[in-house]
């Protein structure tokens, strides 16, 4: 990771930058629409949503600018599932996704979870290698969701 970058708890006034930055890797896949008043309004106060759901959110600092973003949530099972991990395209391959997935995995541990999920667009082809790069195993099951983006995904899980 480059030097110069904090991690820290995602505040409700990052909103607007972590926007920004999903809209900008969204970008950079054909189809991709970000469409936060319909389908994604928790980014507009996202430390009030994880923290209302039993989760959290961070996001990676450099310079006053959010370069990248991290959640999770619990879920059944006992489990986490991991959310609205991006990381600018200036800053990947550094290893920030990976700090900030570490984030998640000490919290799972730290609760005594099962297993770590999470459900990434099939478009996602690299992260899908860092994915399982790490450990984490794409499942048979995925789902087609009605958003703007036509999205389908797939599903990933790790047992701790």
């Amino acid at each position: 990771m480059r030097e110069g970058i904090t991690l820290r708890p995602a505040r409700d006034a990052d909103g607007e930058h972590i926007i920004a930055l999903i809209d900008a890797v969204y970008g950079e896949y054909p189809g991709c629409i970000l469409d936060v008043d319909d389908e994604s309004p928790e980014l507009r106060c996202p430390a009030s949503h994880y923290g209302a759901l039993g989760g959290s959110a961070w996001v990676a600092e450099q310079d006053g600018r959010v370069v990248g973003t991290a959640a999770y949530r619990p879920v059944p099972g006992p489990g986490l599932e991991i959310q609205k991990l991006y990381v600018a395209a200036t800053e990947r391959r550094r290893g920030l996704a990976r700090r900030l997935l570490a984030l998640v995995e000490d919290e799972a541990r730290r609760r005594s979870a099962a297993f770590i999920e999470l459900w990434s667009d099939t478009r996602f082809e690299t992260a899908h290698r860092f994915y399982e790069a790490l450990g984490y195993r794409r499942g048979t099951v995925g789902r087609t969701l009605n958003d703007r983006s036509g999205s389908r995904e797939y599903h990933y899980r790790k047992d701790l």
